[in-house]
């Protein structure tokens, strides 16, 4: 049986509006056109994944989304505001963990603390209280090298989250793991998003991860991608990987993979 959401009042991000955006690479040779027409709304403290295609624009709109592009026509704004560069606000988790190899676990986890010049003491707290959330305490001096892929991008998790952002934006951030390793990833993700409630845009190909951990599920096109069909999903939070034997859960599952046949994806 279909259970309602969270209820939105215990929201502390913020949410993003993606206005008519149009992105069109130019550099040598035919111009390529990544996205086009997207328009979309992301609420305040809610978990909404992009899915679609290797190539549909997915990671080229969480760009935009982070203000690391300019978009060829539309704008993007997050808690209202028009966004107009860099959003400096956000915790990034890239599809590698991107840690610095020369630097322990806690200084790379702490790294955004000196960037901003936060208070030290307040981050290194910070850090130990979610390097402990994904079952990494005792780990603090150790070395990337040292790690297996999943406790790094626990590390990289820990680093995007530590001063407290907003918008936490995630572009494929278990593509690389296995099976195993990724299941254990999503429920520590989504148990760290139910304690610390953040706006949440994931980037994936996976159906069943986008349906698992997400409020809303976005469906894009091949390219240029396009919005083919929003999916609200309405089952309770935070998830255990059980609700992969509800039925409900199958069903929304079966509902996006007919889209792609349709469309011709699969």
């Amino acid at each position: 049986m279909m259970e309602p959401i969270r209820d939105a009042a215990a929201a502390r991000g913020l949410p993003i509006t993606v206005c008519g955006i149009d992105m069109v690479f130019g550099g040598r040779g035919t111009p390529v056109q990544a996205l086009a027409a997207v328009s979309l709304e992301i609420a305040a403290g809610s978990f909404c994944s992009i899915l679609g295609p290797s190539g549909c624009g997915k990671s080229t709109l969480m760009m935009l989304v982070a203000g690391l592009y300019r978009p060829t026509e539309g704008h993007i704004a997050i808690g209202g505001k028009r966004l107009d560069g860099c959003y400096t606000d956000a915790g990034i988790v890239f599809q590698t963990d991107v840690l610095l190899p020369w630097l322990s676990v806690l200084d790379n986890v702490l790294m955004p603390a000196r960037v901003k010049r936060l208070d030290m003491a307040w981050a290194r707290s910070r850090a130990g209280d979610l390097l402990g959330q994904v079952g990494l305490s005792g780990f603090e001096a150790r070395y990337p090298g040292e790690l297996s892929g999943g406790m790094r991008q626990r590390v990289a998790i820990c680093r995007a989250l530590l001063s407290d952002p907003p918008i936490l934006l995630m572009d494929e951030p278990f593509g690389a793991l296995d099976a195993l390793t990724r299941e254990k990833m999503q429920t520590d993700l989504n148990r760290i998003w139910a304690d610390d409630v953040k706006t949440v845009m994931l980037i994936t190909h996976d159906i069943e991860e986008a349906v698992l951990l997400s409020d809303e599920v976005i469906v894009m096109s091949p390219r240029p991608g396009r919005i083919l069909q929003r999916f609200p999903i309405a089952l309770s939070q935070p998830r255990s990987p059980e609700i992969r034997r509800n039925p409900a859960f199958h069903h929304i599952v079966d509902e996006i993979r007919d889209l792609f046949r349709a469309t011709g994806v699969l």
